[in-house]
């Protein structure tokens, strides 16, 4: 009887102890686990006609931000680059209370002309710049100095619609490698902003730039009235970039669009947008699968539908992003913006 009690007791105080073991490793692994995900880092665009509002935004979000883009350089008539003076007169001042974050200066394959009026995502210019070594070249050459004149940590390159056409979008991965390579030399990071419609897995992008995926104009000026973003096509995005090299972030856009019936069709702000229905009255309602706020309106005999995103909207895109492991968020853009420092 007494060796039964003995043996008996051996086996609880083992079984006592592989339990305790086995807790002990299960909680060291869930803290592991929660250890290992990565942090949210996110990004943040500064755009030159909206530099007073959009310079409160930041004041009131820049602790919770890694990287600080200021947009946008753009081509001239004869395809040089140039800074806004609104963004060169302002930029010091702003750099003056600046937090820890990084700095990027965007280029954008807008252009200028003479007369003052602009051409939008301009393929012909890249057509120009990428039709030979030379030009190429001198066009990097003239990028890394004006990043490195005014101070930047980076260089941004937003140039869209280059895969409308192969050929350009060859040449396109050829100069950014070049880039990459020279902004290296001068101690310079690379953000490549790219259309979701970007051939990701089909082309062959190489590891070192950070690649920045715009999650937004899934409706806009190009469509009938809808959201920028829905959680389907967050979700099919985000899967197709994984074929992409190195660091990504995704990119999402704050504000809306407005379609008339009369064919207007204008991108707005969150603010403006609230002034909107405020003014006429209009009753707005959360679109399920987007978590867009929708309403219409009607002026002068003309209906108008709009649709745009506010904090909500903004954290459920995040959201489902994260679901898909993606944890680098960049939102386009301050200015404009209500509840903007609780976005997470």
């Amino acid at each position: 009887m007494r060796r039964m009690f003995y043996k008996i007791f051996k086996i609880a105080i083992f079984a006592a102890a592989f339990v305790i073991f086995t807790g002990c490793n299960y909680n060291n692994q869930s803290v592991g686990n929660a250890v290992a995900k990565e942090p949210v880092k996110r990004a943040v665009w500064l755009a030159y006609w909206d530099l007073d509002p959009g310079e409160k935004e930041l004041k009131m979000i820049e602790k919770k931000i890694e990287k600080l883009s200021y947009f946008a350089v753009y081509f001239d008539a004869n395809d040089g680059i140039f800074i806004p003076k609104e963004l060169s007169d302002r930029k010091g001042e702003i750099d003056k209370k600046k937090g820890k974050y990084e700095t990027y200066l965007t280029f954008v394959n807008d252009k200028r002309n003479l007369d003052g009026s602009v051409v939008v995502k301009d393929i012909e210019i890249l057509r120009r710049l990428f039709s030979d070594d030379a030009f190429m070249d001198k066009h990097i050459d003239e990028i890394i100095t004006l990043t490195l004149q005014g101070g930047y940590d980076g260089i941004e390159i937003d140039y869209e619609r280059i895969w409308k056409d192969e050929k350009v979008g060859r040449s396109f991965l050829r100069f950014a490698d070049k880039l990459y390579l020279k902004a290296q030399k001068n101690n310079l990071k690379l953000r490549l902003v790219l259309e979701p419609s970007t051939p990701f897995a089909s082309t062959d992008f190489s590891k070192g730039p950070e690649y920045v995926v715009m999650l937004y104009n899934l409706y806009g000026l190009h469509s009938a009235p809808g959201p920028k973003a829905d959680k389907e096509f967050i979700q099919k995005t985000v899967t197709r970039m994984k074929a992409l090299p190195g660091e990504k972030s995704v990119a999402f856009s704050t504000g809306g669009c407005v379609w008339g019936d009369n064919g207007e069709k204008r991108f707005l702000t969150e603010v403006e947008a609230k002034t909107l229905a405020k003014t006429y009255g209009s009753e707005t309602k959360r679109d399920k699968e987007s978590q867009c706020m929708v309403f219409d309106y009607i002026d002068k005999g003309v209906s108008y539908q709009v649709w745009y995103a506010d904090v909500k909207t903004l954290n459920a895109w995040i959201a489902i992003a994260k679901e898909q492991g993606e944890n680098n968020i960049s939102l386009w853009r301050l200015g404009g913006n209500v509840n903007i420092s609780k976005v997470k």
